[in-house]
């Protein structure tokens, strides 16, 4: 599935929806909307990235009482 669509749309429906966010914001809004995106596009890659690391060392740590209960 393409992320909202957007690999369907056209040239023509990009300006349009360009047009609209400019009316609905205007132009000094959108950097200021842009910046939020961003932070909250960081913030949930830095989250994503918390959790692979806690899998991973879960994982790291059951083998490793694998090997040490089947050495005991």
């Amino acid at each position: 599935m393409n992320l909202l669509f957007i690999g369907n749309l056209g040239g023509w429906e990009i300006v349009a929806v360009v047009f609209v966010v400019l009316l609905l914001f205007g132009g000094k809004k959108i950097p200021e909307l842009m910046k939020g995106l961003g932070s909250g596009i960081r913030e949930f890659n830095n989250a994503k990235n918390a959790i692979n690391t806690e899998i991973k060392e879960g994982i790291r740590e059951a083998d490793r009482n694998k090997v040490s209960d089947s050495n005991s």
